[in-house]
C-alpha cells in the first residue's frame, strides 16, 4: 500500500534553512524529501512576498519549490482565525504575519506546520494554544514542528 505524502506547510524561515549553518542539514533533508514525494509542499503568499526581499539564493530555491507546491493565499477565513490567535493573546499584533503561517496551514486543513521560529511559531507554551483557537472555531489540531522534527533520517 502506498503511503499519501504529509501535507506540511512551510514557512518563510525554512526556505533559509538550507542557507544557515546551523539549520542547514536538516532543511536540505526536508526540501530533498518533498522533492521525493514524502511531503506535499504547501506554501503561501505571504511567504512569496516574504521570500522577494531574501537573498538571492533563497529566492531560487522557492522558485524551484512552488512549482509543485500548491501555494494559498490570505482569505477571510484566514484572515479571521488570525484575529482570534491575535485576541487569544498568542502573540503580538507585531508577530501578525507569524500567526498567518498558522491560520494560512490551519485554514488550508495541512497535517503539519513546519518553522524555524521558535519564538512565535514552535515554541511549547503556544502550540496548545494555537490548537485550543483552532478547536474552540472548530478546525482540527494542527501539528507544528521544525524540520529537524518531521524528516525521515532513515531513508
Amino acid at each position: 500500500m502506498t503511503q499519501r505524502p504529509l501535507t506540511v506547510y512551510a514557512d518563510t524561515s525554512v526556505f533559509g534553512g538550507p542557507f544557515d549553518a546551523e539549520f542547514a542539514t536538516a532543511s536540505t533533508m526536508f526540501f530533498e524529501q518533498i522533492r521525493l514525494g514524502r511531503f506535499a509542499l504547501v506554501t503561501s503568499g505571504i511567504v512569496e512576498a516574504e521570500v522577494e526581499s531574501a537573498p538571492s539564493h533563497v529566492q531560487r530555491l522557492y522558485d524551484e519549490m512552488s512549482v509543485t507546491a500548491r501555494i494559498v493565499n490570505a482569505s477571510d477565513e484566514a484572515l479571521e482565525l488570525r484575529d482570534a490567535y491575535l485576541a487569544a493573546g498568542i502573540v503580538t499584533e507585531r508577530s501578525a504575519d507569524d500567526a498567518l503561517h498558522v491560520a494560512l496551514a490551519t485554514v488550508s486543513l495541512c497535517t503539519v506546520i513546519v518553522s524555524w521560529n521558535f519564538q512565535h511559531i514552535v515554541h511549547f507554551r503556544k502550540i496548545p494554544m494555537y490548537n485550543a483557537v483552532n478547536q474552540t472555531r472548530g478546525y482540527p489540531p494542527i501539528a507544528i514542528y521544525s524540520p529537524r522534527e518531521v524528516i525521515d533520517y532513515d531513508g
